[in-house]
C-alpha cells in the first residue's frame, strides 16, 4: 500500500488540510474510489475503512490485478465545518457552492487538441485522451481557493481510471445509484450486490458533479468524433449508501464485500467470489423522479417507509401546522419506489420532503437539487 499525501492551497497561516490517497496493486486496469465528497454523508467513509481493510489483505495475498485507488476522506474542508454542534458538510462555508458541482469539463478542455489525432483502434483513442485529460489538468492555472484544489486533486486521480465508485448517501434512503443510462448493463451487478432500491440515470444530470465529469467526457468526445473509435472507458456511478445513519458495522462489511466483488468482476481482483444475485432493481430515467414538496409549513409525519412502491395518489407523507390547524396529505403523482425521505420533520419552503424513482419522465432541464 502507497499513502499518499497532497497540500490543500490557501490554508490559513498556521494551519493546513491533506487529500490521503491509499494505493494498492498496480497493473493496466484501475479502479478509483472516494468518499463522503458530501463530508456529513458518513456511510462511505466507515463503508472506506472495510475497503482499505481488506485492500491490505488482498494486496499482502498477491490478489490485485489492477491498481486500486482509495480515498476515504474525500473531503477534509467539510470534515471539519461543524457549527454549534451540527455539521455541514454539503456546502463550502466560505463561498456557499457545494462541494459535488462544477467540476473542470474535460471534454471540452482537451478535445480542441484531439482533432486529427484519433483513428480506429479503441485502447490506443484511449490512451491519447488519458494522457490528454493528465495534461489538461496538470496545465490549469494554480488553484483559486481551497475547494477548486479539491476538486482538480480527485479529478487527477480519478480520471485515467476504467472504474470510479463515488460513495454518498442521502438523508433516510434505501441504497441507490445514478449513472449514465449507456452504462448500466455493467453496472447492473453492482446494484444486485449492494440490494439497490433504485438506479437512476441520465447521460448529464447538470451540476457538473464528479461522478459525470468523469464518465460524461467520454460520450461527448465520442459525439464529437464521430469518424473515432471512442468507448465509453470510465465506468463511473455515484453510489448511495443508504441514509446517513447507516454506518453500522456488519452493514459496512456486507458492502465493502460487494464493491469487491465488484471490482473483481472489473477485472481488478483474482480469486472466487460469490456470484451476484439475479434478483435486481430496474433502472429508470433520472427525468421520472418525482421530489415531493410541502404545500406549507408545519410538521410533518411520513406516511410510507423508504423503499415502499407507490402508486400515483398514495399518500406520501401530511403536514400539520400546529397554530392554524391546516392539514394536508401530500400524495405521489406517479408510480414507483419511494427511495429517500427528508430527516428534518419540519417543512421549509422550497426545499424536498420525499422523492419517488418512475419510470415515466416527468422532469426536464437540471435534474440535481443542491
Amino acid at each position: 500500500m502507497q499513502r499518499i499525501e497532497h497540500i490543500l492551497p490557501w490554508s490559513s497561516p498556521g494551519t493546513e488540510r491533506r487529500l490521503s490517497v491509499f494505493r494498492f496493486g498496480s497493473g493496466p486496469c484501475k479502479a478509483y474510489i472516494q468518499a463522503s465528497l458530501h463530508a456529513d454523508e458518513l456511510p462511505g467513509m466507515r463503508v472506506a475503512v472495510e475497503l482499505k481493510r481488506r485492500l491490505r489483505e488482498l494486496e499482502a495475498q498477491g490478489r490485485l490485478s489492477g491498481m486500486i485507488e482509495l480515498v476515504p476522506v474525500a473531503n477534509p474542508i467539510g470534515l471539519a465545518q461543524v457549527f454549534q454542534a451540527t455539521h455541514q458538510g454539503r456546502f463550502e462555508f466560505a463561498s456557499g457552492n457545494n462541494f459535488n458541482r462544477d467540476f473542470f469539463d474535460l471534454a471540452e478542455a482537451i478535445a480542441p487538441a484531439l482533432n486529427g489525432c484519433l483513428g480506429d483502434d479503441g485502447p490506443v483513442n484511449v490512451r491519447l485522451i488519458r494522457a490528454a485529460m493528465q495534461a489538461a489538468l496538470e496545465s490549469l492555472p494554480p488553484a483559486t481557493s481551497e475547494l477548486q484544489g479539491l476538486q482538480q486533486l480527485l479529478l487527477k486521480h480519478a480520471c485515467d481510471a476504467d472504474v470510479v465508485l463515488d460513495l454518498h448517501c442521502d438523508f433516510e434512503a434505501v441504497v441507490h445509484l445514478y449513472a449514465l443510462p449507456q452504462h448500466w448493463p455493467q453496472l447492473r451487478p453492482l446494484a444486485a450486490r449492494l440490494a439497490a432500491g433504485a438506479v437512476l440515470t441520465a447521460e448529464e444530470s447538470g451540476g457538473s458533479s464528479f461522478d459525470e465529469s468523469c464518465s460524461l467526457p467520454w460520450l461527448r468526445l465520442a459525439r464529437c468524433f464521430p469518424e473515432a473509435n471512442i468507448p465509453l472507458a470510465c465506468l463511473a456511478t455515484t453510489v448511495e449508501l443508504g441514509g446517513m445513519a447507516d454506518t453500522d458495522k456488519p452493514q459496512a462489511e456486507a458492502r465493502a464485500e460487494g464493491i469487491l466483488a465488484f471490482l473483481a468482476e472489473q477485472g481488478l481482483i483474482a480469486g472466487d467470489w460469490p456470484p451476484a444475485p439475479q434478483a435486481c432493481c430496474e433502472a429508470t430515467p433520472f427525468e421520472g423522479a418525482e421530489y415531493a414538496y410541502a404545500p406549507h409549513a408545519g410538521v410533518v409525519s411520513f406516511l410510507q417507509p423508504v423503499g415502499a412502491r407507490v402508486k400515483a395518489g398514495d399518500p406520501l407523507f401530511e403536514v400539520i401546522d400546529p397554530l392554524d390547524d391546516r392539514h394536508s396529505t401530500v400524495c405521489a403523482s406517479t408510480d414507483g419506489v419511494l427511495y429517500v425521505r427528508e430527516r428534518m420533520r419540519f417543512a421549509q419552503p422550497g426545499l424536498w420532503l420525499a422523492k419517488v424513482a418512475g419510470r415515466t419522465p416527468i422532469r426536464q432541464g437540471r435534474l440535481l437539487s443542491d
